[in-house]
């Protein structure tokens, strides 16, 4: 079902893999500023969800509804952020944001606040090993 797919470059530098459930791909944002995870449906040209069948539609809310409780268990956040934004990368895919009033941006968005800065190979590891492990427990 995932004949063609392709990860956007783009997408592809700014997140790391943290594994795959059955419909996406499930990045982590390399930005140590923000607990930020990317949802990315693996269907080839899709742009908007409406590109999705209706069964690949109803698994990615369920995704959705999975990746903000794992977000929830993996931060502690005052609030979870959804996104789904594809002005830069056209590519679907879904952002689950870790939000805290403390952050720098708050209560603004994270889309283009500041320089991102990327976690620690050593600090990256340990997050994706935890996010794995709450998706696999989920």
């Amino acid at each position: 079902m995932s004949d063609g797919f392709s990860l956007d470059p783009r997408l592809a530098a700014d997140t790391l893999p943290v594994g795959d459930l059955p419909l996406c791909a499930v990045r982590l944002m390399n930005d140590r500023r923000f607990p930020w995870l990317v949802l990315v449906p693996r269907r080839a040209d899709t742009v908007e969800i409406t590109d999705l069948g209706e069964a690949d539609a109803a698994r990615l809310v369920q995704e959705v509804r999975l990746a903000t409780r794992v977000m929830q268990e993996l931060a502690r956040p005052d609030k979870v952020n959804l996104g789904a934004l594809g002005n830069v990368v056209p590519q679907l895919h879904l952002h689950v944001v870790g939000r805290f009033r403390s952050d720098p941006a708050w209560p603004g968005p994270v889309w283009g606040f500041g320089a991102r800065e990327p976690y620690p190979d050593h600090a990256a590891a340990a997050l994706i090993e935890r996010a794995a492990a709450l998706f696999q427990a989920a």
